[in-house]
């Protein structure tokens, strides 16, 4: 696909979702049941309104079946199911549009996802998409009965170990995608669609206490130092405002936040995408957190001057001014995350560092901690 967008400085290919390829697949493999005729390239548009000719590929034709596939294309997007083979086995009915999943393609086993629970996971775009497909193919054949489309993925259960989908409770495979048809190198979307998907879950099940922490050091922190479990947490990456707005959306009562000093100082002055992109701010932060803690301008300075957050913590350390400066970091941390959750949600944060362990806790941090361990010791889990 020869359509690119620029991030970063950067020229990037955009490539187009395993939604569109199950589509373009069903459309070929219903054509060519119904005319008898090979179709090797097909035309497609995305529901975003951009045309596609896609590849026709491995067909396999008789009077009753016909299956082929599409070959995924992800441009220049980490993808795990890019160069994947989509495929679409398509038969005759006696009425009606069906859609299910078949090898490769993960079934739903809990709710709040876009499927309900057994349903293959093939979402609601995808599968409008398909349906549409076979209609049209139908009209344009003049044939009257109805098709049945299964979707298949070979190396789909290999993939999805890559991928949240075990996490989500979508077991045996990938699950096939897209709102726009488009996959968009380092979306950012695409990242708060996941979280979007993980808070639904854990709300679906009636879990309104969660943990939320950006990244992998977060979660060795919270079940290492906290001896706390990963079953309620999600990954907010740099999206904690976004994290709480949704967590507001689905009702949810708390949020315990753990995150590494490094990031969740940027709170200390309302910043809630945490993304170097967006702003920085930390070296600025933690020098004001120094002054209303009484400091001197040189020990602000020195912070200015730091080039990491740990760094600027050894500092204060031997100032003896670290825990002075992370008690108004912490107090302006809560009444940022006050701020962006109102009234209805609670959110209390623990800061740390890989040297130092916690540097600060937000006044209702211990708290969520120790209902969280209770949740745990309740729910009898020995690890």
């Amino acid at each position: 696909m020869e359509r690119y967008i620029y991030k970063d400085r950067k020229k990037l290919r955009l490539g187009y979702t395993t939604g569109v390829c199950a589509a373009a697949a069903v459309k070929a493999a219903s054509l060519m049941l119904l005319t008898g005729r090979v179709v090797e390239e097909i035309g497609l548009t995305t529901p975003g309104g951009i045309p596609l000719r896609l590849k026709i590929e491995d067909i396999t034709a008789g009077e009753a079946r016909v299956r082929c596939a599409v070959r995924k294309d992800a441009g220049d997007d980490h993808d795990a199911t890019d160069g994947a083979y989509i495929y679409a086995s398509v038969e005759k009915t006696a009425g009606g549009m069906e859609i299910d999943g078949g090898e490769g393609v993960g079934r739903v086993t809990r709710p709040g996802l876009d499927q309900s629970v057994g349903n293959a996971a093939i979402n609601s775009v995808p599968r409008r998409m398909m349906a549409e497909a076979m209609r049209e193919a139908a009209d344009d054949c003049g044939y009257e009965g109805g098709l049945r489309a299964v979707i298949s993925v070979p190396e789909g259960a290999e993939i999805a170990r890559r991928t949240l989908n075990g996490k989500l409770g979508i077991v045996g495979g990938i699950s096939i995608l897209g709102t726009s048809g488009i996959v968009e190198p380092m979306s950012e979307q695409a990242l708060v669609d996941t979280i979007r998907a993980e808070i639904s879950v854990h709300s679906a099940q009636g879990q309104r206490d969660l943990i939320i922490t950006p990244g992998n050091y977060g979660e060795t922190f919270l079940a290492e130092e906290l001896g706390l479990d990963l079953e309620h947490t999600v990954k907010c990456s740099n999206f904690i405002g976004s994290t709480i707005d949704m967590a507001c959306e689905f009702g949810l009562r708390s949020l315990l936040l753990v995150g590494h000093l490094g990031k969740l100082v940027k709170l200390g002055s309302g910043i809630m995408n945490t993304h170097s992109a967006y702003a920085d701010g930390r070296m600025e932060t933690l020098a004001s957190c120094v002054l209303l803690a009484g400091g001197d301008a040189g020990l602000a300075r020195a912070m200015l001057s730091a080039n990491t957050t740990d760094e600027a913590a050894e500092l204060l350390r031997e100032a003896a001014f670290l825990e002075k400066t992370m008690a108004q970091l912490m107090c302006r941390i809560r009444a940022a995350l006050r701020q962006r959750a109102g009234d209805g949600l609670s959110v209390e944060a623990v800061v740390f560092s890989n040297r130092f362990g916690i540097l600060g806790m937000t006044e209702g941090a211990e708290a969520l901690i120790r209902l969280h361990r209770e949740a745990r010791e309740t729910s009898g889990d020995p690890s």
